[in-house]
């Protein structure tokens, strides 16, 4: 009988092979360190509350002022990240960072922290890594090829969950044997590696041919982008109640060592690592989960796996069961938080690839911090048994919702298209000229009525998430073969970006609508200037502002588009 060769992890689709390239291999190693440190501080500032209040509510406020910062700043991040050189945008993130750990060490090291100063450093801490994530996870996709990128998504939870597993040990032997200084000190220590690596790192960008996007523009072209996404919303809602219910277990698990297991921070270390430990081995298998299920399916089952776990760590009082209970739910919560992570990656285009990671960060952050004080609150109101009940049945609940939010089919990366060419113009326009009206004509059989209007459904989508607005579609009531699309963009400069947003699906669906157009002419593009007093002279002696305003014009043309 022939033997089968091996498959090796490093091969083109093993989940260790982004390892191969060294900049990735580099960063993710770094990374690894400054996980494990912000998993001890996690640790120290988690028990530091616990010994300063009895409160439930402030314990789970920990949890609370670390993941808070990620919903309220994320888009803001995102659009950064998608603006700016995201490596100069990761080093001054993490200086954030640094400078609130440093801080926070110096402060417990005098004996000067109080619950409240401890969340506000929490908080700066957690704003930095919320600045952060958006520009670090985007630049992924810049350090490996393309049919690597789900297995460096998945790395990139391998690590966090490798820290996971050791960290909060760790964490838990620093704070019994050294205190909680120590465990903020080793925090800002290990941010050090990833900030010499990202110093080191020479990124290649190709410049903007135009402008950059004020913030505020970037922001609102962001939401703009995912509101007219169905995929990426459905995505965003699901990881949102995921994060709302099964934040149930970081946030409790101090009182689930305290009161249940009756364990001191060793204890609180140990079952934190079975839930990390948990985590690697889902993230380990994404692949074949990704080959064996659909993504409906594989979240629906870790949902399931997940209130299963969670109801058994409520109803244990043995500290062996707890921590085999928490490594399932460790899987079921990596391998769920990856899939919805591929989903987001695979679904944005690179433009606004740092902002829809942003709206994925705040989700699930968003989620957790919300449902950290709901459960907390709980707790206080019925015990931490009774939390955590509620909160396995809620998960088990949860695959219900794919009834209605079905989680889309993810395939390979949508890849941005080749650059247009600008439209020739015989009247000079500024930036910022505009609004723009684009109307296109199209001259469509009868019998192809309804087909056409159902391709123009996706087609209006297309132009509002790249930058058009007040888009609609009329058919001439005298001759009903002629049927004219209308939209709007701001500018003239916001026109010239719509057009080039477009990546290789949209343009095929573009041409699938011209397709059903009629006759040996094309269709009919015309392109006005809704308010053109601002192109008026009105005195011969006015200077031309329009002459002096000339905005760069692509090299080569990658075919006509609208």
């Amino acid at each position: 009988m022939t033997k089968q060769p091996q498959r090796s992890i490093f091969a083109g689709d093993g989940v260790a092979a982004p390892l191969r390239h060294v900049t990735f291999r580099r960063i993710w190693l770094a990374s690894l360190l400054s996980n494990l440190g912000l998993l001890i501080q996690a640790v120290g500032a988690a028990w530091a509350m616990t010994q300063m209040t009895p409160s439930a509510d402030k314990v789970a406020l920990v949890q609370t002022a670390l993941m808070l910062p990620v919903m309220l700043i994320s888009m803001p991040a995102g659009a950064i990240a998608d603006m700016y050189d995201r490596r100069i945008v990761s080093i001054v993130s993490l200086s954030i960072a640094l400078s609130g750990a440093t801080a926070l060490t110096v402060l417990a090291w005098f004996g000067l922290v109080t619950p409240t100063t401890l969340l506000a450093f929490c908080f700066v801490v957690g704003s930095g890594m919320a600045l952060f994530g958006p520009a670090w996870q985007s630049s992924v996709s810049e350090q490996v090829p393309t049919e690597t990128l789900p297995s460096a998504v998945a790395l990139n939870g391998i690590s966090y969950n490798i820290a996971r597993s050791f960290g909060p040990a760790i964490g838990g032997i620093v704070v019994a044997t050294a205190g909680a200084v120590a465990a903020f000190a080793a925090n800002a220590a290990l941010y050090l590696p990833l900030l010499v690596v990202l110093f080191l790192w020479r990124r290649e960008s190709a410049p903007s041919r135009l402008p950059r996007e004020r913030l505020n523009r970037a922001i609102v072209s962001g939401v703009r982008y995912i509101a007219n996404s169905p995929p990426i919303k459905i995505v965003l809602a699901r990881t949102m109640i995921t994060g709302l219910i099964g934040g149930s277990v970081s946030a409790l698990m101090p009182l689930v060592t305290r009161d249940l297991l009756h364990g001191g921070a060793q204890t609180y270390g140990i079952m934190l690592g079975a839930f990390g430990m948990g985590a690697v081995i889902g993230a380990l298998n994404i692949g074949e989960v990704r080959k064996r299920m659909s993504g409906e399916a594989a979240i629906r089952a870790c949902a399931i796996s997940m209130g299963a776990s969670i109801a058994a760590v409520a109803l244990s009082d043995q500290r062996v069961l707890t921590a085999a209970a928490l490594v399932v739910a460790g899987a079921a919560w990596m391998l769920a938080v990856a899939l919805f992570n591929i989903g987001v990656q695979l679904s944005a285009p690179r433009w606004v690839a740092g902002r829809s990671l942003a709206a994925f960060q705040a989700s699930i952050s968003g989620g957790i911090a919300i449902g950290s004080w709901g459960w907390g609150r709980l707790t206080d109101a019925a015990g931490v048994e009774a939390a955590l009940l509620v909160s396995a049945t809620l998960m088990l609940l949860s695959p219900l919702l794919g009834h209605w939010l079905h989680m889309p089919r993810v395939g390979a990366r949508n890849e941005d298209a080749e650059v247009l060419a600008d439209p020739e113009v015989q009247l000079l326009l500024t930036a910022r000229s505009g609004p723009l009206v684009v109307e296109i004509e199209y001259r469509v059989a009868q019998d192809n009525a309804r087909g056409f209007h159902n391709v123009m459904q996706e087609v209006q989508l297309s132009r509002q998430r790249n930058g058009a607005y007040g888009w609609s579609i009329a058919r001439d009531i005298a001759d009903p073969e002629l049927w004219t699309e209308r939209y709007h963009c701001p500018t003239w400069l916001d026109y010239l970006r719509q057009r080039n947003r477009s990546t290789q699906s949209e343009r095929a669906l573009h041409q699938s609508a011209i397709d059903f157009h009629l006759g040996p002419d094309p269709v009919r593009v015309r392109r006005m200037l809704e308010r053109p007093f601002g192109s008026v002279r009105w005195k011969e002696e006015t200077p031309d502002r329009a002459a002096r305003e000339v905005l760069p014009v692509a090299s080569a043309a990658a075919g006509s588009s609208t």
